[in-house]
């Protein structure tokens, strides 16, 4: 699933931003850049009110930004990866280092339930996020996402 949603396009290696604001706007570029008649207000009002429901920073050195939108058709994607962190107000207080922010369209229930639990099931890896600091390049981290899914039972 994760490999039919992303692409090395999708993927930003060494963030800039610092904090968990500025992330979302670097982020929504990345999204945006692969639909562009996505509304940037609306994505970030969506992103910011699901946030403040519950923090998206659920795994140590993870967060899961995510929102339903009325301008995304579809699934859309985007993943950051800081090597400093990004101060994020996580559930366990830590910085986060990797992000995947996803954007669903209205009415998708099933999918977006079902992507959430293909993530998850992902991210909980033990090694996963050594593994992907490890990595240099986008195409470094999809293959090694696509690789972590491969191990996952169907």
């Amino acid at each position: 699933m994760l490999g039919k949603l992303i692409t090395p396009a999708n993927i930003k290696v060494d963030l800039e931003s610092t904090e968990k604001d500025e992330v979302f706007e670097e982020l929504l570029e990345v999204i945006i850049a692969a639909q562009p008649e996505i509304d940037r207000q609306e994505a970030l009002e969506s992103l910011n009110a699901r946030e403040e429901k519950m923090s998206t920073g659920i795994i140590p050195g993870i967060a899961v930004p995510h929102a339903v939108c009325d301008s995304v058709h579809g699934i859309v994607t985007a993943i950051g990866v800081s090597r400093g962190g990004i101060e994020y107000a996580s559930l366990d207080g830590s910085p986060v280092h990797f992000i995947i922010m996803m954007l669903f369209q209205q009415g998708e229930t099933e999918s977006h339930l079902q992507t959430m639990r293909d993530i998850a099931a992902v991210l909980q890896h033990p090694d996963f996020i050594k593994v992907i600091m490890e990595k240099k390049t986008a195409q470094e981290v999809y293959d090694a996402l696509c690789d972590f899914e491969m191990e996952q039972p169907e």
